[in-house]
């Protein structure tokens, strides 16, 4: 089992810490598509674009289920909101089953 941890171990780590860098990137999009909205800034920029283009490949595949799933509420938006939620609770659980296995190992 402690052979099996130290691969695990790491591993599970850089899972959570991607998760993390995923949380912000779902933020600055949504950041983002409201500065746009409110035309704080302009999509015909080239480095706005650049952005606002990865940050949508990078969310929109998470995104779009969650979408069809809830209902739809005018103008505002609630799938970010489930996806953090959702990646949180990733997040949560992988942290669990490290737990488990160090208290295992032990």
């Amino acid at each position: 089992m402690d052979n099996l941890l130290i691969i695990v171990d790491p591993l599970i780590r850089v899972v959570i810490t991607i998760l993390d860098i995923y949380i912000w990137v779902i933020l600055i999009s949504v950041i983002l598509s409201w500065l746009v909205a409110f035309d704080v800034i302009n999509t015909r920029n080239r480095f706005v674009y650049s952005v606002g283009h990865i940050v949508s490949r990078l969310t929109e595949p998470a995104l779009r289920p969650i979408r069809r799933i809830l209902p739809n509420l005018g103008g505002i938006d609630l799938s970010p909101l489930a996806l953090i939620l959702g990646v949180w609770f990733a997040q949560k659980v992988l942290a669990n089953l490290l737990n488990a296995m160090i208290r295992a190992s032990l």
